[in-house]
């Protein structure tokens, strides 16, 4: 399972980034449709969800939100899907509660895909991270 509570992000090519969280992640498409002049896309990602804007990011390098994080219970999976899609992934990285990898999205957005350990979180976080 794959989760992620919600985002709004830019897009300089929606139709491509439409296709990368539907085939990266399994993201469904629940609304598209014109509003204040731009084409605006709702997709699901799990119980999360993105809603898309089809114009260009405002800025081209790294702006105020550094990563977005997905949590998932599927983490090998994941990377493996996002490198046969092409996508730069790094190898996955061991930390003591949790494993997760990064990876660069459209429009070179910063991804954190990550897989907590429940046994190793601390009893307030587990049902945090519980999927």
């Amino acid at each position: 399972m794959i989760n992620l509570h919600h985002a709004h992000l830019m897009a300089s090519d929606i139709d491509a980034t439409i296709a990368f969280w539907r085939d990266g992640f399994g993201a469904r498409v629940v609304h598209d449709d014109v509003f204040a002049g731009a084409r605006n896309v709702f997709l699901t990602v799990g119980a999360g969800r993105i809603h898309l804007y089809d114009q260009p990011p405002r800025s081209t390098g790294r702006s105020a939100v550094h990563h977005l994080g997905i949590q998932t219970d599927e983490l090998e999976t994941v990377v493996e899907r996002l490198r046969a899609m092409g996508v730069s992934v790094t190898e996955i990285r061991r930390e003591p509660t949790a494993r997760y990898a990064m990876a660069e999205g459209p429009d070179r957005l910063l991804l954190e895909i990550f897989q907590p350990d429940p046994e190793a979180l601390p009893p307030e976080l587990r049902t945090y991270f519980a999927l």
